[in-house]
């Protein structure tokens, strides 16, 4: 993967050659995620509905990065850098691990898996499993890891097989697939299965905010398992969901997949050190500081408070704990108006320079995207991940606003485009527009927000 500044070496020296943090992730030529694919199975339209209607097979093997991390002393390491509790943890259970940097702000968060004694595996993106490797390398208690990263960085085929499936019929269909009825699994429970012969563990999830269960084991099973899913699941109306529908997971779910990870203080620099330059990731959109703190989010705007427990030290608890990083801003949906985005898609069919373009079913065009609302001229908060959802024929994205324009059907604006316009080849000559949005809950969809959250 080329970047216009980040060739070689580490973060450190790039932000010095390319004169800041800002700058460099500004100009630097790294895709939004990318999910290595098909990227449509039918058409993206059909696959999104199949989660909501039916029942949708997601495969999260090849995007996804597995850290194993085991020892006598994995759990005092992981729970030293995660805000979450461990207490009652133990296998056969998974949680969302949530870590900050000193002053309380998100280097990332992914989901730790317990699969046995001393022994774990955390699923996720690089800013949280980058953070942890780099911790166990320092430490001196007793633990190891084995990283096993994504299709993109990775030769070969991945360690595990992952897949999800999703929706109101997935239960039935795995019933289907075990012979048996499927034993009450609590909400990010692991359980276990036997699916043409083959042993299989399964978490008790979802990404859409829909019942489901996530089924992973070694990959010389992966065939067998997914040809079984799809012959059996056929009654069910199966879907396989492919890249483009199924980047739009988010958005359903209500989860802001990609802020800014807080690693760019001066008590950080070691760190930075040991990550290689093609760890940073693109910056874009229409807001724009001078200093990267100004892109940091708390666990508390991205919808995390629940996660913070006091029981343990942990990296940032005391500022956590003290109130220090405190935010007067919540997550929320943002409604955009379709007149405003079919003129902006209108644009492009006459002369002159357009708006920026707005593609469908995802606008993101930046790994971290980061666009300003307003009230007026008066900065309220940041948009980021955008896309449209087909089952609620809306375009949304996921935003951070202050408390005092969160209510339910509040008036703001997203800016779109940038200026000046940055020097990622992914962005076009554009003209910057103002698109009328409205404030809703996060996740949108009422049976994710309440039914699914509170298992």
């Amino acid at each position: 993967m080329s970047q216009t500044l980040v060739t070689t070496g580490n973060i450190e020296a790039a932000i010095e050659r390319a004169g800041g943090v800002v700058p460099l992730m500004r100009d630097t030529d790294f895709p939004a995620f990318i999910f290595p694919i098909e990227a449509e199975f039918t058409n993206w339209r059909s696959e999104e509905h199949a989660w909501r209607d039916a029942v949708a097979l997601m495969d999260l093997s090849q995007h996804m990065t597995n850290l194993f991390v085991d020892g006598p002393d994995a759990a005092a390491v992981l729970n030293g850098l995660a805000v979450n509790s461990f207490a009652g943890f133990r296998p056969g259970i998974a949680k969302q691990m949530v870590a900050v940097n000193d002053d309380g702000y998100v280097i990332g968060d992914g989901i730790l898996f317990y699969l046995g004694e001393d022994s774990f595996d955390l699923v996720g993106q690089h800013s949280l499993i980058d953070w942890v490797r780099y911790n166990i390398e320092q430490s001196p208690l007793d633990v190891r890891y084995r990283l096993d990263g994504n299709a993109l960085v990775r030769d070969g085929d991945p360690e595990l097989y992952r897949y999800q499936l999703q929706g109101p019929k997935a239960l039935a269909l795995m019933e289907a697939l075990t012979g048996a009825p499927v034993p009450p699994v609590k909400f990010f429970h692991m359980a276990d299965f036997v699916i043409e012969g083959r042993n299989v563990r399964a978490l008790r999830h979802g990404m859409v905010g829909q019942p489901g269960f996530e089924l992973f084991g070694p990959w010389d099973d992966a065939a067998t398992i997914r040809e079984a899913i799809l012959d059996v699941g056929e009654q069910f109306g199966v879907q396989p969901v492919g890249a483009r529908a199924y980047g739009s997971t988010p958005l359903e779910a209500g989860w802001i997949p990609t802020p800014v990870p807080a690693i760019f203080g001066d008590d950080m620099a070691a760190y930075r050190q040991w990550l290689p330059s093609s760890r940073v990731g693109s910056l874009g959109g229409s807001y724009l500081s001078a200093a990267i703190e100004d892109y940091y989010m708390t666990p508390s705007e991205l919808g995390y408070g629940r996660h913070v427990k006091f029981d343990h030290d942990f990296i940032g608890r005391e500022a956590l704990e003290s109130g220090r990083t405190v935010s007067s801003r919540r997550k929320v949906t943002l409604i955009w108006n379709a007149d405003d985005i079919a003129e902006a898609h209108r644009s492009h069919l006459q002369p002159g320079t357009p708006w920026k373009w707005i593609e469908f079913p995802k606008a993101r065009y930046s790994y971290h995207q980061y666009d300003s609302v307003l009230v007026g001229d008066e900065l309220v908060g940041i948009s980021t991940d955008a896309g449209i959802l087909v089952n609620d024929s809306v375009f949304v994205s996921l935003a951070t606003v202050d408390e005092g324009v969160a209510a339910e059907g509040t008036k703001v604006e997203v800016l779109w485009g940038e200026d000046p316009v940055s020097r990622k080849p992914q962005v076009e000559p554009h003209r910057q527009l103002r698109i009328r949005a409205t404030v809703a809950p996060a996740p949108l969809n009422d049976f994710a927000r309440t039914t699914y959250r509170d298992r």
